[in-house]
């Protein structure tokens, strides 16, 4: 009797817990899938909204900077027409932020339109240069200087301004800076943008320079003010294949 009256007091109390507890039940979503195509009519009130704003966009755009007389093009080569033009501007700027600037860098993969010969818009260079990358000044060591050059050397040339380099067999077959022999015991400055400061692109050279200065312009910002002084001066863009980057056979 006492073993009934003790396996229906756990059967009891077994009912009055599970009934307290929240109840869950398996449940199927299903996704229904609609085409939009022209049956859906626009909206006219957010059209009205942004039409001004796409205007405006569009007229900013197609601002007419200045003018090319070639088409700046890219290649895999060791130079390139558009490489050295926006090395030519980057340089420029950084001697404009720091005329002790000597050099500038950057990488192939960074420029990722050519400049077609004629009228060179607003829009052409967001094309060319369509990342938030901002101007960086870094003082390096003459020995880290090169190592730069190395890293040049071996990756078959990058878009840089202000340096002679020969390469020969992956390796540095001659290197000047402004038309002199690099002192691996005297200091430089080099003018490129955060990302490749940071690492980007497999570039390592630079996690030990002597000082980093970073500026809120965007390269792409220096890009059109380089063309429109170029403009205001007169000038057209006249990049050319200099051989400031040689690969030697």
């Amino acid at each position: 009797m006492r073993s009934f009256f003790y396996w229906g007091a756990l059967l009891a109390t077994t009912l009055v817990l599970s009934s307290c507890k929240t109840q869950m039940y398996p449940t199927v979503s299903k996704d229904q899938y609609y085409q939009i195509d022209g049956s859906i009519p626009a909206d006219s009130s957010i059209i009205n909204y942004y039409t001004p704003y796409k205007k405006q966009l569009e007229e900013e755009m197609d601002r007419v900077l200045g003018y090319s007389d070639q088409h700046l093009s890219r290649t895999r080569g060791a130079e390139s027409l558009a490489g050295n033009f926006f090395a030519d501007a980057l340089l420029w700027k950084g001697q404009q932020l720091d005329p002790d600037v000597t050099m500038s860098f950057a990488t192939k993969g960074g420029i990722r339109a050519d400049l077609k010969a004629g009228n060179i818009t607003v829009g052409g260079i967001f094309e060319m240069m369509p990342f938030e990358n901002a101007i960086t000044i870094l003082t390096l060591t003459g020995k880290d200087v090169l190592r730069w050059a190395a890293f040049i050397a071996e990756t078959g040339g990058q878009p840089t301004s202000g340096i002679t380099l020969r390469i020969k067999d992956g390796q540095i077959d001659e290197f000047l800076i402004q038309g002199r022999p690099v002192d691996p015991d005297a200091t430089y400055k080099l003018v490129t943008y955060d990302y490749l400061a940071n690492g980007g692109d497999y570039v390592t050279v630079f996690d030990n320079v002597l000082a980093r200065k970073d500026y809120p312009q965007r390269v792409r910002e220096a890009l059109i003010e380089y063309v429109s002084d170029l403009t205001k001066q007169g000038k057209h863009i006249q990049a050319q294949l200099d051989g400031r980057v040689e690969i030697i056979k």
